[in-house]
């Protein structure tokens, strides 16, 4: 499990993105970098980094699940991810 400040910080990022995705684009169509410098560093997609949605891990994240390898790896097992098994050849 991650800790929960990191968790929380992730959150905020995300927040802040959506706050500022407008205002955001309209300064980048005007051409105005200076005033988008004086926006949040944490306002821009870029700083977001994925996370698993159930133990907060930052590596080893599948995009298509929202979650951790290890926790895909333990829910597929338990047959909780509806149309994925085993394979074996």
């Amino acid at each position: 499990m991650a800790r929960k400040a990191l968790i929380a910080r992730e959150a905020k990022r995300a927040r802040l993105v959506a706050k500022y995705a407008e205002k955001r684009k309209k300064l980048k169509e005007e051409g105005d970098y200076q005033a988008l410098a004086l926006l949040p560093k944490n306002s821009s997609p870029v700083r977001l980094h994925n996370r698993c949605k159930l133990t907060g891990r930052p590596k080893g994240y599948i995009r298509r699940f929202g979650i951790s390898r290890i926790k895909f790896r333990e829910l597929a097992l338990q047959g909780k991810i509806p149309g994925v098994k085993k394979t074996s050849w």
